[in-house]
């Protein structure tokens, strides 16, 4: 497989916004997935990771991605999952946004393992337990990403870290501010090391 490097990261660009399954772009590359809360910084944290201002859209708006966003570069890929948790949404149309992830998540060939964003100050909340629980049944790898680690001091870093890392033996975990740049080339590293386990047809 080729190696991920920094270039794939800055030359993400927009693919597509699927908002069923037939609309996702043909399996290609190694793919990441990106989940989490409404309002955990997921967005701002793809769009630093990738150094792109505005490449994924932010919002205050719980809910506003609709569908599953890709972005694509020459050896890599990611899928933006919609936000869950979120309030202001019908029931029904949770129900059809879990019913997309799901689906994506258990029949994606390409998908070599989901970067779970959460807010620093509230890990670990139930609907992100229920999503490792459930991906790790199906064989995913997580990376948690601790989201807007400049609102806490460093002792309370360490400790939130320290409890994840405690309670999630399985998952890589670390610290993250899009505001201050924290934890960019570790998130690029953990990312490029879940692609890079990704089987290639040679090695099948």
């Amino acid at each position: 497989m080729t190696a991920i490097t920094p270039a794939d990261f800055n030359a993400m660009q927009f693919v597509c916004s699927a908002p069923t399954p037939r609309a996702f772009p043909a399996p290609s590359v190694a793919e990441v997935a990106f989940a989490g809360r409404s309002n955990a910084g997921k967005s701002s944290a793809l769009n630093t990771i990738c150094s792109r201002t505005g490449l994924a859209r932010t919002s205050k708006t719980p809910g506003r991605t609709q569908a599953i966003n890709f972005f694509t570069s020459e050896s890599l890929q990611f899928a933006d999952l919609p936000g869950y948790g979120f309030a202001r949404v019908p029931p029904a149309v949770k129900a059809q946004w879990q019913a997309l992830i799901e689906g994506y998540l258990s029949s994606r060939e390409t998908l070599a393992g989901v970067v779970l964003i959460m807010d620093a100050r509230r890990p670990l909340m139930d609907f992100d337990r229920q999503l490792i629980d459930w991906g790790s049944q199906q064989g995913l790898a997580f990376h948690l990403v601790l989201t807007k680690a400049d609102k806490l001091s460093r002792n309370q870093q360490i400790k939130a870290l320290r409890a994840v890392e405690r309670e999630m033996p399985e998952a890589t975990a670390q610290l993250f501010s899009a505001l201050k740049r924290l934890g960019v080339d570790e998130a690029r590293n953990a990312i490029a090391e879940l692609a890079n386990s990704l089987p290639t047809e040679s090695d099948l």
